[in-house]
């Protein structure tokens, strides 16, 4: 796609088509209150995500529009595209960023942009502007989905006071926890991604020594994103000792990898796949687990990104649910905790929006 192109390429998980809501916000945006509209974004490695709204909790995403990241030298860019020829301009802006958020300023993790707050306010002229760590407005946003917008792996006992924990694997690895106040939750970024990986068996005790010697320090990204499917293929075709069949080299190279390997492994065409996605499966229910315990989440865990939904049967087959709770002496807490997938591709975008909308509530 060109810059400007909302019509991203199809291959990969995380490049779904754009789903456009233009309801009430068209004409409304036209309107007499179409300068207090609310400009919300959801900026990861793959692709970028732009969509208006109104200034009152809960109002609609409107006028959604997707971009290739990698078309773009920067989030300004794919501003002015997005804005072009709309006859509005936002009174506030909140951003969902894939990288850690400091002062009002992010350098994002798997994309070469560096993204300030002020300076897009200046840019565009707009009163309020924030960036969230995108795991951060996750978390703001599965507040306000619905039952159905979520695919339960175990429906758990929660404890209504507890904590909630929220973890995605997409381009990247992301985790968030929410703290109970005793009110209301408040969401924390976190950059648990990035922590070292920690191997639970011989295999995995492989599988670092393979990625040691090729990247020097793993992280558990390295193992539970898009690439880190790639890299467990690798390791494990590697170990198989067998040729590579034609037809999934040309795959690899043409389209995702991470996709290829997840639709070979669930059709059973490679073996080398098959035993990837199972390792993942298992290595994403064991971080899931962490992530847990550090946060107490007593009630209840998130699984989010763009792969879950893709893989969703193969979580529910008990491996992603064995090790979340195998945690020796506290493996009867962990099976009490709810965990569930997100299944709206919007949680992050919907997060943002609501931010700014109960911020500019706050203001006024």
């Amino acid at each position: 796609a060109s810059p400007g192109s909302s019509n991203t390429s199809q291959r990969g998980w995380e490049q779904s088509p754009a789903v456009m809501r233009v309801h009430i916000f068209i004409d409304f945006a036209r309107g007499g209150e179409a300068d207090r509209l609310i400009l919300a974004g959801d900026i990861g490695g793959t692709k970028t995500v732009l969509a208006l709204t109104g200034p009152e909790p809960g109002g609609i995403l409107s006028s959604e529009q997707r971009f290739a990241s990698r078309d773009f030298k920067s989030l300004k860019d794919v501003i002015e595209v997005y804005l072009k020829g709309r006859e509005v301009r936002p009174e506030r802006a909140c951003f969902a960023v894939a990288g850690p958020v400091v002062n009002g300023r992010s350098q994002t993790t798997n994309l070469p942009w560096v993204i300030d707050a002020k300076e897009l306010s200046e840019t565009f002229s707009i009163s309020r502007v924030w960036l969230l760590n995108d795991l951060e407005a996750t978390a703001h946003g599965i507040l306000h989905l619905k039952e159905k917008d979520f695919g339960v792996l175990n429906p758990g006992h929660p404890v209504p006071s507890g904590n909630r924990a929220v973890i995605a694997a997409g381009t990247g690895l992301g985790e968030a926890l929410m703290f109970w106040d005793g009110q209301r939750y408040h969401p924390s970024a976190t950059e648990g991604g990035h922590t070292d990986f920690a191997p639970r068996n011989a295999v995995e005790i492989r599988l670092l020594e393979f990625l040691l010697s090729r990247l020097g320090r793993v992280s558990y990204e390295r193992v539970l994103s898009g690439p880190g499917l790639e890299n467990l293929y690798r390791f494990f075709s590697e170990s198989d000792g067998g040729a590579e069949p034609e037809w999934l080299s040309r795959r690899l190279e043409q389209e995702d990898p991470g996709a290829v390997i997840a639709d070979a492994a669930l059709s059973g065409k490679s073996e080398s796949c098959v035993k990837a996605l199972n390792l993942f499966v298992s290595l994403y229910g064991a971080e899931a687990g962490n992530l847990a315990l550090k946060g107490l989440a007593l009630a209840g865990v998130y699984i989010g990104g763009g792969i879950a939904p893709k893989i969703l049967g193969k979580l529910l087959d008990g491996e992603f649910m064995k090790a979340f709770i195998d945690k020796g002496r506290y493996a009867s807490l962990m099976n009490r905790i709810p965990v569930r997938v997100i299944l709206d591709p919007d949680a992050a975008l919907l997060g943002a929006a609501r931010f700014a909308q109960s911020h500019g509530m706050e203001e006024r």
